[in-house]
């Protein structure tokens, strides 16, 4: 690595702080964005920061030069300019031009990559979960204070008008005392078999694709969309599709933080493949006075408790309180009431597509013009505090027993073992620091 590479930090940092001297957008300033991560989600994030009023997409970033090169096609057909091209991402966060990176990446590079974009000056929008594990999710926020950057959570729920409508509903108290909040991602997931170690095909930087992670050989099933159910890079099906609906309930329930004990169960089931993450996992959240459930289920199975199937998926959360319980959907919402649980009120969403990241992304365009935080519908804070529920679940899953919990010191109680599992060991240089 050359020496420019290793004092990459210290650089960043020193220009954030010439950054935050920089006059605030005005309503008319053009805002420069980058994509980090240019897969199916990332093409997904150039199309829809293109979208934007005054957003120019003005470089991409992946260690795949083939997506690389189909970014920069895609960019030019959406806005007719050719955006500049990175292997890096940290080549990406030197540039001055860009005010916002949209990261895209795999888990395991969601924090390092915000936190390394807080330190060089970029306001971001960082995919869910936000961090791979608890430590680093809390270096996230220090970062976005430090520098004062606006970091925006992709869980875009929070932005989408049904769904903010029906916690409106909850904290008018339309069901009464609120008891507990059940989390269902019952989202049909098949083997992915088993893949051999190969040398890694051209075009590929597999060094940094694994970045923070240990260095293994490179698989077909370790790389692309399955990295998901591997512990190095992913967080099972609880952190991909469930972070969202972990987020749905934590939200119902008052934006309530972490729980005084965890413990999950399940298993992988069924299936004989590479997967190390459960494909059927249950978790209780205790906060004393209310619960939190949350449930995945990769295999068949069938709808519950209102929420229709959907390609083979029942996804969303049920709301349960005194007078009665809400079902939540990418659909809409429903009511039901008393001891005959009467419908009482059957909300249709009115957005154009179900789960538009677009009112998200021009949430986040807002505040960084504003430059303030408060007015992002997920802030670092609120998308640390749901990932860190995943975060849980999975290390009461993998150590097979309950856990108690300190939300104030961030420690189980008088367990060394779980308290490792807050952090890992990352791979020089790509280290989340104690210092950002």
């Amino acid at each position: 690595m050359s020496q420019d590479r290793r004092t990459f930090l210290q650089a960043a940092a020193a220009a954030a702080i010439a950054t935050r001297a920089r006059p605030v957008l005005g309503a008319n300033d053009r805002i420069n964005a980058a994509v980090i991560g240019v897969g199916g989600r990332g093409r997904g994030h150039v199309e829809e920061f293109a979208r934007q009023p005054g957003t120019r997409v003005a470089a991409v970033c992946d260690i795949n030069q083939a997506a690389r090169e189909r970014a920069v096609a895609q960019i030019e057909k959406l806005q007719g300019h050719k955006a500049r091209a990175h292997t890096d991402m940290r080549d990406l966060f030197a540039d001055k031009e860009v005010d916002v990176v949209s990261i895209a990446t795999p888990n395991h590079w969601h924090a390092l990559a915000a936190i390394w974009a807080c330190q060089a000056g970029k306001d971001v929008y960082v995919e869910k979960p936000a961090c791979h594990n608890i430590y680093e999710g809390r270096k996230m926020i220090e970062a976005a204070r430090k520098y004062g950057r606006m970091v925006q959570v992709g869980s875009q729920g929070r932005s989408i008008a049904h769904k903010r409508r029906a916690i409106e509903l909850l904290r008018q108290g339309f069901i009464g005392k609120l008891y507990m909040a059940k989390g269902l991602c019952f989202k049909r997931r098949r083997s992915i078999g088993h893949t051999p170690d190969t040398p890694v095909p051209p075009g590929i930087d597999w060094d940094l694709f694994l970045g923070p992670a240990p260095m293994r050989p490179f698989s077909q099933n370790r790389y692309a969309y399955n990295w998901h159910w591997f512990w190095d890079t992913g967080n099972g099906d609880i952190g991909n599709q469930g972070v969202h609906e972990m987020d749905y309930a934590r939200w119902g329930l008052g934006d309530i933080g972490l729980p005084k004990s965890v413990v999950s169960t399940g298993g992988k089931f069924v299936y004989q493949d590479d997967q190390e993450t459960p494909n059927t996992q249950m978790v209780t959240f205790d906060y004393g006075d209310v619960q939190l459930l949350f449930e995945v289920r990769g295999l068949l199975t069938g709808p519950e408790g209102g929420i229709p199937m959907s390609g083979g998926n029942c996804i969303g959360n049920l709301f349960y309180g005194s007078d009665g319980y809400m079902s939540v959907d990418v659909n809409g919402f429903q009511v039901y009431k008393g001891e005959k649980h009467e419908k009482v009120l059957d909300e249709k969403f009115t957005e154009s597509r179900a789960w538009a990241t677009d009112p998200h992304i021009a949430n986040l365009l807002a505040a960084v013009r504003s430059r303030n935080a408060a007015g992002l519908n997920a802030g670092v804070e609120v998308g640390v505090l749901s990932a860190g529920l995943c975060h849980l679940a999975n290390i009461s899953y993998r150590l097979s027993r309950r856990l108690n919990f300190d939300p104030a010191a961030m420690r189980f109680a008088g367990d060394d073992e779980a308290d490792r599992m807050l952090t890992r060991d990352y791979r020089a240089p790509f280290l989340v620091p104690e210092r950002v």
